[in-house]
Order: C-alpha cells, then structure tokens, then sequence
C-alpha cells in the first residue's frame, strides 16, 4: 500500500509540474519533473560593525569644536590600539548646532551655544574584543552609540556550500520520484535559487548618552544561512 501510494503521488507530481513547464514555455510534449529543496548552513557572525561618536556643547561653536575634535581624537587612537585600521573607520556624520532658548513672550529664540557631533562607523573584526572596546571609549568620552550590525567575513563560501547542500538535495528527491514512476532522468533544463539569511543582523541599540561601567555582555549568537533551489529535469 506504501508502494502505490509513492506511486501514484510522483506520477501526479510529474503530470502537473510537466503542465507548469509547458506553460511557462518549454515544447510541448516534453515531459519534466520538477523539485524544490533547500540547503542550510550554520553560521557564526565573526565581524560585527557599530556606530559610535561624540557630542560635544559650549557657548560658542570654536568651544564645542575643540572640546569635540579632543575627545574624538582620543575615541580613535583608542580603536587603532585595538587594532581597528583605518580602513575600518570611517565618518558618517559630522555637524555644528546652535541651541535656542525659546520665549513665550514673543521675543525671537535666542543662540544660548552649540552642540557639535562627530559620529563613525567601524568594523570590528574580534567580536570578542567589542565589549572591551566599547567601554574604554564611552570612558575616553564618546557618549553615541548606535545600532550594532554582526556580519560573516566568509559569506561567499558558506552561501556555495549552502548551494551545493541545495543541489544535492534536489537531485535525490528526484531521483526518488523518478524511480518510484519507472521513469529515469534526463538533463537539467532550468535551476532557480533563492538566498536568505547570513547577511548583517542588526541588534537594536538605542543611541544614548553612556556612562563609565564595567564591559557590556556582547553576545553574536549564530544564524542560518539558507538556498532555495528550483531544478527541473527532463524525463527521458
């Protein structure tokens, strides 16, 4: 009973996936099986990229920028002592503000000071260094925090992996289905992937003003990294 069930469900599948072929163009008559499979891969960010910068106030702008560029100086020769090259840090905001003392008397607002920001993006490619290095430059002064991303350097690799993971669970489901109809398979006419997972996570971090404490727990935990393949076969 087992036996005709398997039958009878693969000489169906092949019956309706050949009408699905035909209509998306291929000749007709031509008989074809079609199989969707997907390969999985099991990975560990090793790279994570966080957003991290100053903000600096004073009565004048001159005051602000100075007392800034001071404190960003130090956040950035930190990182360099932690190995983190210049390649990894770049500036992704910089900008001088006034700030107003508005009136409810009708009296137009009034420049009080400024505040400058000074914010960059780097890459840290020792995961786990990052709590270490996270509270050495809130302690140097860098009071921004952003959102944390966490990255795989070999993405390329374990995606080819994952393909290959794909490819060769199509083929035995397949050849299942073949050999279950008494059929034997010809050559591959069409493969479609679909690719998820393994890119940046983000971790939500709300930028806020920090203060000196111990390292904080930075935990990359892991993903899988999926790819959906489509292969059609024809039947010989």
């Amino acid at each position: 009973m087992n036996a005709l069930a398997l039958l009878t469900a693969a000489m169906l599948a092949i019956v309706g996936l050949s009408m699905t072929a035909e209509a998306a163009g291929m000749d007709d008559g031509q008989r074809t099986i079609t199989i969707s499979a997907t390969g999985s891969v099991l990975v560990k960010p090793d790279i994570v990229l966080i957003s991290t910068g100053v903000s600096s106030e004073a009565e004048t702008a001159r005051d602000a920028l100075d007392e800034n560029s001071r404190l960003m100086r130090q956040v950035v020769s930190t990182l360099k002592d932690f190995g983190i090259t210049g390649r990894d840090i770049q500036t992704t905001d910089f900008g001088v503000h006034p700030r107003y003392k508005n009136y409810r008397d009708g009296r137009p607002p009034e420049v009080t000071g400024y505040r400058v920001t000074n914010s960059v993006r780097i890459r840290v490619r020792d995961i786990a260094k990052l709590g270490e290095i996270l509270d050495e430059i809130v302690s140097l002064g860098s009071n921004q925090i952003g959102g944390i991303q966490f990255d795989v350097s070999e993405a390329d690799a374990l995606t080819d992996e994952a393909r290959k993971r794909a490819i060769e669970e199509a083929s035995r489901k397949a050849k299942l289905y073949a050999e279950a109809a008494g059929e034997e398979l010809g050559e591959v006419l069409r493969i479609e992937e679909h690719v998820s997972g393994g890119g940046p996570r983000p971790m939500a971090m709300e930028s806020t003003r920090m203060a000196a404490a111990a390292a904080p727990p930075i935990e990359a935990g892991a993903s899988t990294l999926q790819v959906r393949v489509t292969v059609v076969w024809a039947i010989e």
